[in-house]
């Protein structure tokens, strides 16, 4: 039995505070990038078909973008130095500093010992969707990616088609190596296109349909160099379920864009992070 303490209201009343307060975060200048973006040259592109991911490369100071391109679609995320994979996107610290879903203006950092900007989402055709009724939003950094384990511990069977195993066999493709090799670099994902949030009552994830629509695509800057992995979700647009062969799916496009000659001249990538890794030894 379960026995509220006689001060259990005033406990609940403590007002929050910021974890990360950001005023001194460095702020990336979205000036610089909106005139960098203005004359774009396609360089590459590449399709994750339905169920499946592509990998791409994406040069530092060039501009990369998914676009929904049949139907409702959502994709899970992955971004790795392209020149060093133990340093990889960090989801964590990037719901830590940007909170549960990001848009323009906001950015993808790396993990440790790096914890740089890696990529600044530039554009988000879906940011007018901001923060609905039940507390959803687009673009999340909650979400870890569907995947086979999970599955096979809530409903058995072995599903080879969750975006933690199409992000695996992707990597192994483009490395040339086993999948048991490539498997550990696979991390937490940006959920591009997926709306999600919590529910009130019981703190639960929850999926609803993406309000994504053919055309609608978000784009970011590459800070370094980056080598990217795409899942488009078994789930589609996250109606009912993930990890399922029923739910319509569609491609997901991605593209890379060269700016103008000249334009960024005077951008420099962002330096690995400044602290001197002595942990006080």
């Amino acid at each position: 039995m379960i026995i509220s303490p006689p001060d259990a209201d005033a406990r609940r009343a403590v007002k929050p505070v910021i974890c990360y307060p950001v005023d001194g975060l460095p702020q990336p200048d979205m000036a610089t990038y909106q005139k960098g973006r203005e004359m774009l040259t396609k360089t590459d592109e590449a399709i994750a078909h339905p169920r499946e991911a592509a990998t791409f490369n994406v040069p530092a100071g060039h501009f990369f973008r998914i676009t929904s391109v049949e139907g409702p679609q959502v994709g899970d995320l992955n971004l790795w130095n392209a020149n060093d994979l133990t340093e990889r996107f960090y989801s964590g610290k990037t719901r830590a500093l940007h909170g549960t879903h990001i848009t323009t203006g906001q950015r993808m950092w790396s993990s440790f010992p790096g914890l740089r900007p890696i990529a600044t989402v530039t554009q988000d055709t879906l940011g007018w969707y901001g923060i609905d009724g039940y507390g959803g939003s687009v673009h999340d950094v909650i979400g870890t990616r569907c995947d086979p384990y999970t599955h096979n511990l809530l409903q058995g069977g072995q599903y080879h088609h969750c975006c933690h195993s199409n992000l695996t066999r992707a990597l192994a493709a483009h490395l040339d190596i086993p999948v048991a090799e490539a498997e550990p670099h696979i991390h937490d994902v940006l959920n591009v296109f997926m709306c999600t949030g919590f529910t009130r009552d019981t703190g639960q994830y929850f999926m609803k349909a993406s309000p994504v629509r053919p055309g609608d695509y978000i784009e970011f800057f590459a800070e370094i160099d980056l080598l990217g992995a795409l899942s488009a979700c078994p789930g589609g647009d996250c109606s009912s379920e993930h990890s399922s062969d029923a739910a319509a799916c569609y491609p997901l496009l991605i593209e890379v864009f060269a700016p103008a000659k000249g334009v960024l001249d005077n951008w420099q990538p962002p330096a690995r992070n400044g602290y001197d890794r002595t942990h006080g030894v």
